[in-house]
């Protein structure tokens, strides 16, 4: 996760986390990322079961719930080790997490016992009382997925009118006071909606963006070759940073966030320094460092609906234990677990261009889901990476 409002814009400087001291327990939510001990936030995909069917699902979500999904007391037995494990954040994803009818209820109980607890939704089922009830019990923020202006997301999410529910429980949320934001995932399908998307932001007054680079898991899979090129991706992340920085001279201070290539870091600190900021271009590495990139299978971890295990949500190839057989807690710490012990020191096993690469420290050798869709290879060099080998070795 890159903070484009946070590093471009300057919204954050290193002594604003270091006053922290860099534990996750007291940062707040949009500091997180900085933490040191990188107490993993959690993925739960609590249900299969989806109201929709996008073209890009990493769950492979149906219109129905798992057979094996898990109860409600097992789900409150997940949130108590979580609390006592220290994870910050509970993500309620799916599938459609609203499918899941007791969703408020453990959200509700995840609060209690001290985490911040975020949904991941297409806001399709988000209505007024919905919102009410979500802001009633403290939900941290919720994230609405769209995937481009009306034609494009309907097509997206094979369903006509997905767009307009979802701006209708955008605007719930914002109603009923709590935090909401919009996740879009980038492919070349949808890249020309981009400008709208941030017309759509001042517009409806939506204080948050995340942009997902594409990550060819589940469905997703089969639209591998929709990735945009390396040319593409830098030409959409100059429009995010034109944009937000457009947005901030104005006094519309929005978060924005790219998510799931971190190389979007580097190219930051680059541009910075190429416009001539080398100031901010240093405060800028300095947070990067913080961040350390990639942090599947340390810094973030997912649960999924039958309990299994992952190293993030689109490793689904790669089951690390079961919370039904013991504690997510135990399973996150075992010692003997040598595919979260090689995750936590990528440095040693990056291959290719990544071994000599000067920002390997702030991007973490970037997915390796993508790597291994791309190369076979779990430790191949992910196709994402769009920068040159100039600007990796100068």
């Amino acid at each position: 996760m890159i903070g484009i409002s946070k590093l471009y814009c300057g919204t954050v400087e290193p002594s604003d986390v270091l006053r922290y001291g860099r534990r996750s327990g007291a940062l707040p939510g949009h500091l997180l990322q900085f933490s040191a001990d990188k107490q993993p936030v959690v993925v739960w995909n609590c249900t299969r079961a989806c109201n929709l069917k996008c073209i890009h699902c990493y769950a492979h979500a149906g219109n129905q719930p798992a057979a094996d999904e898990m109860s409600f007391a097992e789900g409150c037995a997940l949130i108590d080790d979580l609390a006592q494990f220290g994870a910050p954040v509970l993500l309620f994803s799916g599938g459609e997490p609203l499918c899941r009818e007791d969703l408020p209820e453990l959200a509700e109980y995840a609060v209690a016992k001290g985490l911040r607890a975020v949904v991941s939704t297409n806001g399709t089922l988000i209505d007024e009382r919905v919102a009410a009830r979500l802001k009633k019990i403290g939900l941290a923020y919720v994230g609405i997925s769209l995937d481009g202006l009306q034609p494009t997301n309907d097509r997206f999410r094979g369903k006509d009118g997905a767009f307009e529910q979802a701006l209708a429980g955008v605007r719930a949320c914002r109603q009923a006071g709590l935090k909401v934001g919009l996740r879009y995932t980038i492919t070349r399908h949808n890249i020309d909606d981009l400008p709208g998307i941030f017309d759509l932001l001042e517009s409806e007054d939506i204080p948050r963006v995340c942009f997902y680079h594409m990550v060819p898991s589940g469905r997703a899979k089969n639209i591998a070759d929709d990735d945009l090129s390396h040319i593409r991706t830098r030409r959409a992340l100059d429009l995010i940073l034109e944009r937000t920085a457009a947005m901030h001279a104005r006094g519309m201070r929005k978060e924005v966030l790219t998510v799931d290539n971190h190389c979007d870091g580097p190219y930051i600190y680059l541009r910075l320094l190429n416009d001539g900021r080398a100031a901010d271009a240093a405060r800028v590495l300095e947070l990067l460092q913080m961040n350390g990139g990639n942090s599947s299978g340390h810094g973030i971890g997912c649960v999924s609906w039958d309990g299994t295990v992952y190293p993030d949500q689109f490793l689904r190839d790669y089951p690390q234990g079961n919370v039904r057989e013991q504690p997510f807690s135990r399973i996150w710490t075992d010692p003997d677990n040598q595919m979260l012990a090689a995750l936590r020191n990528k440095s040693a096993h990056v291959t290719g261009k990544c071994v000599k690469c000067r920002f390997l420290s702030v991007c973490g050798g970037n997915f390796r889901a993508r790597a291994v869709a791309a190369t076979g290879r779990f430790w191949g060099v992910d196709p994402a990476c769009y920068l040159t080998d100039e600007e990796i070795s100068a």
